[in-house]
């Protein structure tokens, strides 16, 4: 019983540990550039998109595929970002507790 009794405190800590992180997410935000630099997006904890910066040197070829495929590759690397700034946390978070390995939490 006593175990027990340690299991549902361990479980009520999880899942106050795991609010305060959705909290956290939600001012996360992480920068992620393409072409050295010439475009950067700025990214929340949440995936959302919110802003992007553009060089002007860009538009001066005309070649908008070049354009999107910098904004895609900068998105992503904004989205590594936060994922890797995540896991991390996750990790942090979730130290000292039997989770199996490669359990992935609600996020």
């Amino acid at each position: 019983m006593k175990d027990l009794m340690g299991l549902m405190s361990k479980a009520k800590e999880m899942q106050q540990k795991m609010a305060d992180m959705q909290t956290e997410m939600e001012t996360l935000t992480a920068e992620g550039s393409a072409g050295g630099g010439v475009v950067t997006v700025t990214m929340s904890g949440k995936g959302q998109l919110n802003a992007i910066k553009i060089d002007p040197s860009v538009f001066a070829d005309h070649d908008a595929e070049v354009l999107e495929d910098l904004i895609i590759a900068a998105h992503a690397d904004a989205k590594g970002k936060v994922e890797a700034i995540m896991a991390e946390k996750t990790k942090e978070m979730t130290a000292g507790l039997p989770i199996p390995p490669g359990m992935k939490l609600p996020f």
